[in-house]
């Protein structure tokens, strides 16, 4: 099963543009780890609305785009430090 089988062809553009604005935000010191994935909810819901208008189906559709970014970006981060870990022992 695909990720992106659940989310709308229309926002597979903002997966990407959500793990660049995730970066952005995990190198601002004064921006707590908690609260990134929240601040990426808010910004996929908020764009989607003014894009492609304000319905249930938007708004699950950010979550969606969020979460397929936060899960895209964490399993790439374990999987390489897990590669690098296992090439250290």
């Amino acid at each position: 099963m695909n990720l992106l089988d659940f989310l709308n062809q229309n926002y597979y553009m903002m997966v990407p543009a959500l793990w660049v604005i995730g970066y952005a935000l995990k190198q601002t010191p004064k921006i707590p780890d908690w609260s990134i994935v929240w601040i990426l909810v808010i910004i996929s819901v908020s764009a989607g609305s003014l894009a492609f208008g304000f319905s249930f189906e938007g708004l699950l559709n950010g979550i969606v785009a969020a979460g397929v970014a936060v899960l895209g970006h964490q399993m790439m981060k374990q999987t390489i430090e897990g590669a690098y870990s296992n090439k250290k022992k």
